[in-house]
């Protein structure tokens, strides 16, 4: 992919999941090669698994890649089953998937709304697209409709954003080859070849509905055992707690190392920022990226504040805090107990040790009845839920909220 061959932006990229990757448009080659585009290498997809699987190095980048790809496959096979999908279409749908997660910040969801409050990425990766289409003169005007859910074929929407999307199809995929976890493996192919378009709803045939079944179990198991895996949400818990106390001690005047980009996250409240600093905000936001994060850190290690050199300490050499599940919530009075311990044990104020003993929880759910439902297709044309489809899955189970209670604190508290 060098940036001397202008000549030909219809370049090949070699991607260890799917073979070669062929960029279709070239005004995928221009916007793969802007600096916005290309700080997604800087930026881990699973943020802090690496902790936990230490494959887990892809990147945001790599990921936006394949779900551009399998973006071709779809549109592809709709096409053949008689589906109008203009050229115009086809390039402005594969535009709004390749940005679809341009807007994510360090470590990816791991800092969601703790740099920007109340701001999803996808919101920011909205920004980002209005912006770059001012100098693309236009020419991302209809993969912002798409995106929004503004266009009139809503079918392509569902393509970018849905409960089958090219994006879940992709980073299920990916996260599976990289971390080692056999389980999230998806039939990604088979349930392309099997899509359809009824109504102007992106369906699934009936022969696919084997596929799903395994997609959406696999859904299940990847997030309790990658994404929501303890020992994951232990070191998310280590880097949220460290700049929460770096931005405290920033705001209670201390001058803290740090880089520009992060300086300024440090100074400024992330509350969502109003429209006349909306702008600021996003070109400091576009400047961060995982390194940020982690030369400040390394920096930090040797900070006269006993909190955040111990935070920080334990995220740079993976010396990571304890964690206890559990399906109920921890007693304030047992978590209150737990922080006077640590108060004592590190010389630190009660108020300090709430950065030390952290009580929270996750929650997943592996398929939602009340979004875009997946809908299967039989041959007469007849549609069901999976949910109603499916002799197999129990969907009350896998559509369920399920939460656990975590509390992490310190090892040393242990003994």
């Amino acid at each position: 992919m060098g940036k001397n061959s202008s000549t030909n932006k219809l370049k090949i990229i070699n991607d260890p999941v799917y073979g070669f990757i062929k960029i279709p448009y070239e005004i995928i080659y221009d916007l793969i090669e802007l600096p916005l585009f290309q700080r997604m290498r800087r930026i881990r997809q699973l943020g802090m698994t690496h902790f936990v699987y230490p494959g887990a190095n892809h990147t945001r980048f790599q990921h936006a890649i394949g779900a551009m790809h399998l973006m071709g496959q779809a549109i592809g096979v709709i096409r053949s089953k008689g589906h109008e999908i203009t050229e115009d279409e086809a390039k402005a749908v594969t535009i709004a998937i390749l940005l679809h997660d341009i807007g994510h910040g360090p470590f990816s969801h791991s800092l969601e709304h703790s740099l920007i409050r109340d701001t999803s990425h996808e919101a920011i990766s909205l920004m980002i697209m209005e912006q770059l289409n001012d100098s693309f003169h236009g020419q991302l005007s209809l993969a912002m409709e798409i995106f929004r859910n503004s266009y009139h074929k809503k079918f392509l929407h569902q393509l970018v954003s849905s409960q089958l999307d090219m994006d879940r199809l992709d980073y299920l995929k990916r996260d599976s080859f990289f971390t080692g976890v056999t389980e999230g493996v998806i039939g990604s192919d088979r349930i392309i070849k099997m899509l359809n378009v009824l109504d102007d709803h992106l369906v699934v045939e009936e022969k696919g509905i084997y596929s799903i079944e395994k997609f959406l179990i696999a859904r299940r198991l990847m997030f309790w055992q990658v994404y929501l895996h303890k020992t994951v949400v232990s070191s998310e818990q280590l880097l949220l707690m460290m700049l929460k106390r770096a931005r405290d001690l920033s705001s209670e005047g201390s001058v803290l190392f740090a880089t520009p980009a992060l300086e300024f996250f440090l100074k400024n409240s992330p509350e969502r920022p109003d429209a006349s600093r909306k702008k600021v905000f996003l070109e400091k936001f576009v400047l961060l990226d995982d390194n940020d994060i982690l030369a400040s850190a390394k920096v930090w290690c040797d900070h006269p504040d006993k909190v955040l050199s111990t935070l920080s300490k334990g995220l740079v050499n993976r010396d990571l805090f304890s964690v206890e599940l559990d399906h109920n919530p921890y007693s304030g009075e047992w978590v209150e107990s737990l922080r006077l311990k640590a108060a004592g044990l590190f010389s630190v104020s009660e108020k300090e040790a709430e950065y030390l003993v952290i009580s929270d929880s996750i929650s997943n759910y592996a398929y939602s009845d009340m979004d875009d439902r997946i809908t299967i297709m039989d041959k007469t044309g007849k549609t069901r839920d999976i949910a109603d489809a499916s002799d197999m899955l129990n969907i009350a189970v896998l559509s369920k909220t399920v939460r656990k209670y975590f509390l992490c604190y310190p090892k040393s508290m242990k003994k």
